[in-house]
C-alpha cells in the first residue's frame, strides 16, 4: 500500500494504483476502467478516446466546498460519492467486484463510510405523479428528437468545444454517457446547465447508459465488465438508475434513454438473458414515463431483437452499429416493419479523431431519425 495526500486529506491505496496529478496533466482522461488515484479538476477538454467501457476499483478526489463529511452510494452504478470539510474535497469512488478495498480506502481519510447513505431510486407512477425523480426543471419534449446527423464520446466536451463544434461542425446531437455501472469515462462537464446550455444552443441529445453487459469480455470490455446475471431485476434496477441520471440532468418524461449492450455471441443462453434485461429495462422505463432505446451491434444485439420479436417487448428506438461509413438509417438487418417510424439511429463509423473550429475530439459517428414517439 501507498498513501496519498491532497489538500489535507490521507488515503492510503493499493500500491499499484497510478497516481494521475490533474493540475500537471490537465488533459488527462479520467478513466475508471483502471487503477488509478486522479487529483484535482480535469482540464475542460480532456483527451479520452471515443469510447470506453468497463469499471474496476479506483479514486478521483477534487477541491469541493463541503460543510462536513458525508458518504453516499449508489449500489446498482456501484459508485460511492463522498465530501469531507475543513480543506473540502469531493470524492468519486467506483468499484467493479471489490467494494471492500474502496471502502478501506475511503475509511483511511477518515470518511464515514459505515453511515454511507444508499442513493435513492424513483417510485412507479400512481395518479397522484409521474415518479420521474425530477431533480431540476425538465428540458422540452424535443430535447432527445432529431434527424441529422450526431456523434457520441466518451466524455462530455467541454464548452468551448461545442461552441466550436456547433458553429463549424456537421453534427446537431451529441451522445453523452449519463450513468451505469460499466460507464468508463468521469463527467466533470456533464451537469443540468450543461445540458440546458448545448439545447439552447440548438444540440439535441441521445443520453446513453452503460449499465451490466452480456458478458465481462463484451465488445470494448476488456474482460472487466459487470455482467448480466440476475436479468428481470438487474432491468429494472438499471432503468429506474437511469431515471434519476436523466432527471439530475434536465431529461423528463418523453426522454428517450439508452441502454448500451456491447456486441456479444448470440446463444441460446446468453441471448435469454440479453433479452430478458433489456425488456426489463424497457417495460420498467415506460412505467416511469421514458422511452426505451438500445443500442447495439447488428450481429448481435439487432439479430437477437429481430428473431425475438413476436417473444419480447422492443425497446422504441434502435440505436444499430454498423461501420460500413453509410449516414443512413436503413440497413439490411432491419426489417421494413420495426423501428421504422422515426425510430432509428445508425452507428456508422467509429473512433475517428476529428477536428472543428480547432478543436480535436475523438468520436463515433451516428445519423439519426428520432421522432417524437407516441
Amino acid at each position: 500500500y501507498r498513501t496519498v495526500a491532497y489538500r489535507g486529506h490521507t488515503f492510503t491505496v493499493p500500491a499499484d494504483w497510478q497516481v494521475v496529478d490533474l493540475t500537471a496533466d490537465p488533459a488527462a482522461c479520467v478513466r475508471f476502467d483502471r487503477h488509478a488515484v486522479y487529483l484535482g479538476t480535469p482540464g475542460e477538454q480532456q483527451d479520452c478516446p471515443a469510447r470506453a467501457t468497463g469499471r474496476t476499483e479506483s479514486l478521483w478526489v477534487r477541491p469541493a466546498t463541503a460543510e462536513r463529511a458525508a458518504v453516499t452510494e449508489n449500489r446498482t452504478a456501484r459508485l460511492f460519492h463522498a465530501t469531507a470539510s475543513a480543506e473540502g474535497i469531493a470524492v468519486t469512488a467506483p468499484y467493479r467486484e471489490d467494494r471492500a478495498v474502496v471502502q478501506e480506502v475511503l475509511r483511511s481519510a477518515g470518511l464515514p463510510v459505515s453511515a454511507a447513505r444508499t442513493e435513492t431510486v424513483p417510485a412507479a407512477r400512481t395518479g397522484t405523479g409521474d415518479g420521474s425523480a425530477q431533480s431540476v426543471p425538465a428540458l422540452p419534449a424535443d430535447a432527445t428528437v432529431y434527424r441529422g446527423r450526431g456523434f457520441d464520446t466518451c466524455a462530455a466536451p467541454g464548452q468551448k468545444a461545442m461552441d466550436a463544434w456547433r458553429a463549424a461542425s456537421p453534427y446537431g446531437a451529441v451522445g453523452v454517457y449519463i450513468g451505469g455501472v460499466n460507464r468508463a469515462c468521469a463527467q466533470p462537464n456533464l451537469t443540468d446547465t450543461w445540458v440546458r446550455t448545448q439545447y439552447t444552443s440548438g444540440w439535441r441529445l441521445l443520453p446513453l447508459y452503460v449499465g451490466p453487459q452480456p458478458s465481462a469480455g463484451a465488445g470494448s470490455c476488456a474482460d472487466d465488465c459487470a455482467a448480466i446475471t440476475d436479468p428481470a431485476p438487474q432491468g429494472r434496477a438499471a432503468a429506474e438508475d437511469a431515471v434519476v441520471q436523466a432527471g439530475a440532468l434536465g431529461l423528463g418524461p418523453g426522454a428517450v434513454l439508452y441502454n448500451d449492450l456491447e456486441q456479444y455471441t448470440p446463444g441460446a443462453a446468453l441471448t435469454a438473458r440479453v433479452l430478458g434485461y433489456l425488456e426489463a429495462w424497457t417495460l420498467r422505463l415506460h412505467e416511469l414515463g421514458y422511452r426505451s432505446g438500445a443500442y447495439g451491434s447488428v450481429s448481435s444485439l439487432v439479430a437477437d431483437l429481430v428473431g425475438n420479436a413476436a417473444r419480447t417487448t422492443l425497446p422504441d428506438v434502435i440505436h444499430f452499429a454498423r461501420w460500413n461509413d453509410e449516414a443512413v438509417t436503413t440497413d439490411a438487418a432491419l426489417p421494413a416493419g420495426l423501428w421504422s417510424q422515426g425510430q432509428r439511429v445508425h452507428q456508422y463509423a467509429g473512433d475517428r479523431a476529428e477536428t472543428y473550429g480547432g478543436t480535436r475530439i475523438s468520436v463515433d459517428r451516428d445519423q439519426l431519425d428520432v421522432g417524437a414517439g407516441t
